[in-house]
């Protein structure tokens, strides 16, 4: 089963009965704003007990089209990069 936005907007909700469902969601939604802007902008996002997430810069490479074996160029790009902490490491390994 797949976790969505909704879902955790819903488990915010339940699990604070003073905000109301508008406050969950528009609390959800500057938590992912404020994350996004900080990879976009190359910095580092450090969850403490969840893990790091990292933008990392790929350099161009070459490649081939697996349908008809062309070789090609693949671009620079960069990429987001998850590493679990520890503690979550821990708990996903014993349960």
């Amino acid at each position: 089963m797949t976790l969505t936005k909704a879902d955790l907007v819903q488990e915010i909700f339940k699990n604070h009965p003073s905000l109301t469902k508008t406050l969950a969601t528009d609390s959800m939604e500057a938590f992912l704003k404020l994350s996004k802007d900080s990879l976009i902008s190359g910095n580092d996002l450090l969850l403490s007990g969840f893990g790091k997430f990292s933008v990392k810069d790929k350099k161009a490479r070459r490649g081939r089209n697996p349908q008809t074996g062309e070789e090609l160029t693949l671009p620079a790009r960069r990429v987001v990069t998850f590493k679990p902490s520890g503690i979550l490491r821990e708990k996903i390994n014993n349960g």
